[in-house]
């Protein structure tokens, strides 16, 4: 990389990096939103698929309750 030799020069340079960590920041903040907003869509998806899991779990619970409430009698 070219230094700067002149004031001038020097400031160019500095509004360059400036305008690059601007850029920078802008994309980490809309990436946040998007990660933010995906996290809370698989949170749902996530609660779906435990309702499921427990609705089938309770199935089973009673299908065993009932094959063995059948064998005492």
């Amino acid at each position: 990389m070219k230094q700067p030799k002149t004031t001038g020069e020097h400031i160019i340079d500095l509004q360059g990096h400036i305008k690059g960590v601007k850029r920078e920041v802008y994309h980490l903040k809309t990436t946040q939103e998007h990660i933010h907003r995906d996290i809370e869509k698989l949170g749902g998806q996530i609660d779906k698929i435990y309702w499921v899991i427990l609705a089938a779990v309770g199935v089973v619970a009673l299908e065993v309750f009932i094959l063995f409430g059948n064998n005492l009698q």
